[in-house]
């Protein structure tokens, strides 16, 4: 077996062929149920490039704002190996001003016509309400810039944080940029604080990545702003989301909560969502991160059988009683809680994750959503933007 330090260089390749995958898409996308043919525009960055009709393998196959936010903040991180990088950038900020414009009172009329019967029952019922403000909520669009006319989870709050986020990082140094930065950072004055869905898109409420995030792109945007007043309030909104996410620490369980729901406590606790919300927020490890950290690690060291026999960097799912398809151990949340450990100095702690990752990826280099808590195969869809993006981000922090 090749020695770790060769196979992350070798996954990092790979890597980055999956983000480029992703970005500006040169395949075209038929759904014959809803009578759609999607021709991906430059600058779009589709969740998954597979091709799938949930036969088995989910529809990834869309502008997704949180997944494609954090797909451009790692390209950013290896732009030095991707000449094109600054183009690519430039690509997605342009189609993200784009969407600004999407008005689902333009849908003519009979526009359901198109779709089969046995799929009416998968349309949306809202869209002449999408318009101005309710776009960036949207959590997706089609990659030709089209609404998604599917019934799914909104509204979604983390996508304008997250794009803010690496706008900023990228140093948001063009005049479009600048705009879109400005944009999202009005929408998180006006939403941050509201109840939405979530990371997993599951349930309402507030949810601790959803304000963290938000919390870090207002505090950036703050100190890049020339407008005082503007910064002022920003502040003052990160300030109020800071003192909110401190009502999340559960001191009686020991771990920090994901999510506050209007009614009653959910059971899907603890969540790798509040490790990544440090990871993407990028706020510095604690205490109470750390044993968020390790009541997971305990609970998926023994509920997995892959992990029989591991001690250290077991295969981590989402949280206690998945069953989104497998119901396995997911790569971005294996990663993220390596990322965890190098950004805590935990250097060791962080390789035996890695390891496990190393363990189960699929020797062609491609990351899936996730991998059997059983068998370790491959499940849900075989090549994902963000798997890649978050082995990207947790070598950088390995250093």
């Amino acid at each position: 077996m090749t020695s770790l330090e060769d196979w992350i260089a070798a996954q990092r390749a790979h890597a980055i062929a999956g983000l480029l995958r992703c970005i500006s898409s040169s395949q075209t996308k038929t759904r014959p149920g809803f009578g759609q043919v999607i021709v991906p525009r430059r600058g779009s960055v589709v969740a998954s490039p597979v091709l799938a009709d949930w036969n088995p393998e989910p529809d990834y196959f869309f502008h997704w704002y949180r997944d494609s936010a954090l797909v451009i903040d790692a390209l950013r991180l290896v732009r030095g190996d991707v000449p094109e990088a600054r183009r690519h950038l430039a690509d997605f900020t342009d189609f993200s001003l784009e969407l600004a414009a999407l008005d689902g009172r333009d849908m003519p009329p009979g526009w359901q016509a198109h779709v089969a019967p046995d799929f009416v029952r998968f349309l949306r019922k809202d869209i002449a309400h999408v318009y101005g403000d309710t776009v960036a909520a949207e959590a997706r669009v089609n990659p030709d810039g089209t609404l998604d006319i599917s019934d799914w989870p909104r509204p979604q709050y983390d996508g304008p944080a997250l794009r803010a986020l690496a706008l900023l990082r990228w140093g948001a140094d063009s005049a479009m940029q600048k705009q879109l930065v400005v944009a999202d950072l009005r929408f998180l004055l006006a939403h941050a604080r509201n109840p939405c869905f979530g990371i997993w898109e599951e349930e309402s409420g507030l949810h601790y990545y959803t304000l963290r995030v938000g919390e870090a792109a207002l505090r950036r945007g703050a100190a890049w702003l020339d407008d005082p007043d503007f910064a002022a309030a920003c502040r003052r909104e990160a300030d109020a989301l800071a003192a909110s996410l401190e009502g999340f620490w559960s001191p009686e369980q020991g771990f920090i909560r994901a999510r506050r729901l209007a009614q009653g406590r959910s059971a899907r606790e603890p969540d790798i969502a509040v490790i990544l919300a440090a990871n993407h927020a990028q706020i510095p490890p604690d205490a109470r991160l750390t044993a968020t950290l390790d009541r997971l690690a305990d609970h998926f060291r023994g509920s997995f059988a892959i992990n029989r026999d591991v001690n250290d960097g077991p295969a981590l799912g989402r949280y206690p009683g998945d069953t989104y398809f497998s119901g396995g151990a997911w790569f971005v949340a294996t990663l993220g809680a390596a990322e965890y450990c190098y950004r805590a100095g935990d250097a060791r702690r962080g390789d035996a994750f890695l390891e496990t990752v190393r363990r189960f990826a699929p020797d062609d280099g491609r990351l899936p959503e996730q991998f059997d808590q059983g068998t370790g195969a491959p499940s849900s869809t075989p090549d994902l933007g963000w798997s890649h993006a978050a082995f990207l981000s947790c070598i950088a922090a390995r250093g």
